[in-house]
């Protein structure tokens, strides 16, 4: 069953659609009869199961009344936890007493349970009974058709739409919480350094001391720059802003190492080419500052690890344990999110069987944009604007009531506390000072404005907020925050390419043409 299990494993089912059709039941759209296991059934039975029927999901029956449903979902967190899928029970892993649907309700029903509860699946139950599953492939297969060709409407922004399986990490924007595979994020970063986490992502778990030596050790071997490519840094360091030189560096780099397009190499080149560019990118960060300032490169030390070293190489002083250990919190929290614009910008690249770098510089371009990567130092000019915690009150509400965006409140994601601006405000509260002082006054003031001026908005504290703060305080120049950002986003890009290079599909949307109708009569001259 290990095989089975495997295989469904790195299957990618269903897309979420937003055109159900009106007239249609849930009993017009759903499967029949359910696919069903009990609760004690293996997950690699289970698997078996659903591969046997080619569905998404079976419903767990116990007395002849649903107890819970277990999706491919599930079997991706199962595996990333390391389960035994011979010996672990379904009921470890099921979604216990879900929502059901009659067969009677309407179509339109079943998509906003579905969308509002992010399931792909929900039994269909009738007099007690199960009657069968109506899922995201149903509606799918409700969804109009166009001149032979499947169109699936999604919403704006492709908000809700899920494009790929991933075993990296998932957010849970309704629980306030998120995880890097088995591990809640925050947890790692109370516990754990940076470089652990880096190795849980590239390899699956966590490193014990020696294989943690022995990753910084391959680490540092990466981070030095050979002196020929140094001189090439010097010539592109006042080029631009620190992101552009970085993204720059980062291609540069690329063709020095003469990465591979995705399709010429194996798996284990292309984990050392992502060692390589993450290594690389704080020392190219450090070094192009420098440059660009007139001032010498301070090389990277092998005793340091990489928070530290950041530092080290940006001031060449020796760095505060707790504003290294700080930020080396920091880089836990940001190093991944889901499928956010940028990683989603270099799965589609990478979808492409581009090299590595190229993937790499086109996230970093999604990360430029100010909703994005681009908001910490944005922050940080609010508290700047303010001042003084008495005049929060006039300059909050002036901003709110003339529509300007309170940079560092409201996520796409989150609808209540986002847990990284949680974990970095006690952070923040650790190092003291003035400015920690005043964002905290700030933020409850902000929080009480928009609940009043902008009621049901649910505009929570995100990342942005505390970040800037935080990085201010360990010392790093504005300028250079969304570069930092950087620094451990790169390790979650790596790996959601190596993600995207095991299973690969060409991401190819389509468009809703809206121009004038064609063809027209071209006019003459």
């Amino acid at each position: 069953m290990i095989n089975v299990y495997n295989s469904l494993l790195a299957r990618d089912n269903g897309v979420m659609v937003q055109h159900p059709v009106s007239a249609l039941t849930v009993g017009d759209l759903m499967s029949s009869p359910a696919v069903t296991c009990a609760e004690n059934t293996s997950l690699g039975e289970a698997a078996g199961l659903m591969q046997h029927h080619d569905i998404g999901s079976v419903v767990v029956v116990e007395e002849g009344k649903v107890a819970g449903i277990l999706t491919e979902r599930d079997l991706l967190r199962a595996a990333a936890g390391g389960s035994d899928p011979n010996t672990e029970p379904v009921r470890a892993w099921m979604t216990a007493n879900p929502d059901v649907l009659g067969p009677e309700e309407p179509a339109g029903t079943a998509w906003a349970s579905l969308r509002h509860h992010r399931y792909r699946h929900l039994p269909v139950v009738e007099d007690g009974n199960l009657v069968g599953v109506v899922s995201m492939r149903n509606l799918m297969g409700a969804a109009s058709l166009t001149a032979g060709d499947a169109s699936l409407e999604a919403p704006r922004g492709l908000e809700g739409v899920i494009v790929a399986t991933t075993a990296v990490g998932d957010v849970r924007g309704h629980e306030g919480f998120y995880h890097y595979r088995q591990y809640s994020a925050v947890d790692l970063a109370a516990s754990r350094q940076f470089e652990d986490v880096w190795h849980l992502l590239l390899f699956g778990e966590l490193p014990d001391l020696a294989r943690r030596r022995e990753f910084l050790d391959e680490l540092h071997a990466h981070a030095t720059l050979p002196e020929s490519f140094r001189h090439v840094l010097a010539t592109v360091a006042s080029a631009g802003s620190p992101l552009e030189v970085l993204r720059t560096g980062i291609s540069l780099l690329g063709a020095h190492r003469a990465l591979q397009p995705l399709s010429d190499i194996d798996q284990a080149t292309a984990r050392a080419d992502a060692i390589g560019l993450g290594a690389a990118v704080p020392v190219l960060l450090a070094s192009t500052y420098r440059l660009a300032r007139g001032l010498q490169v301070v090389e990277p030390r092998s005793d340091l690890p990489l928070a530290a070293n950041y530092l080290w190489m940006l001031s060449g002083t020796e760095p505060d344990p707790e504003q290294a250990r700080a930020l080396d919190q920091y880089l836990i929290i940001a190093t991944d999110h889901g499928f956010n614009a940028s990683t989603f910008t270099a799965r589609v690249i990478s979808s492409t069987q581009a090299d590595l770098a190229s993937a790499i510089c086109g996230a970093i371009g999604a990360l430029s944009g100010p909703l994005h990567g681009g908001a910490p130092s944005r922050a940080l000019d609010m508290l700047d604007a303010i001042g003084r915690v008495e005049n929060a009150e006039a300059w909050l509400r002036s901003a709110v009531a003339s529509d300007q965006r309170l940079m560092g409140f409201g996520h796409r994601i989150y609808r209540t506390e986002d847990p990284r601006a949680a974990f970095l405000r006690t952070v923040a509260q650790r190092l003291g000072g003035p400015l920690v002082d005043l964002a905290v006054e700030v933020e409850q003031v902000a929080l009480r404005v928009l609940d009043e001026l902008k009621p049901g908005r649910e505009l929570h504290t995100n990342l942005e907020f505390y970040a800037g703060v935080v990085m201010d305080r360990c010392g790093i120049p504005r300028d250079l925050f969304t570069p930092t950002f950087a620094v451990a986003r790169t390790v979650g890009w790596t790996v959601h390419v190596l993600e995207q290079m095991a299973d690969n599909r060409l991401f190819r949307p389509s468009a809703r043409y809206v121009g004038p109708p064609p063809p027209q009569p071209v006019p003459d001259l």
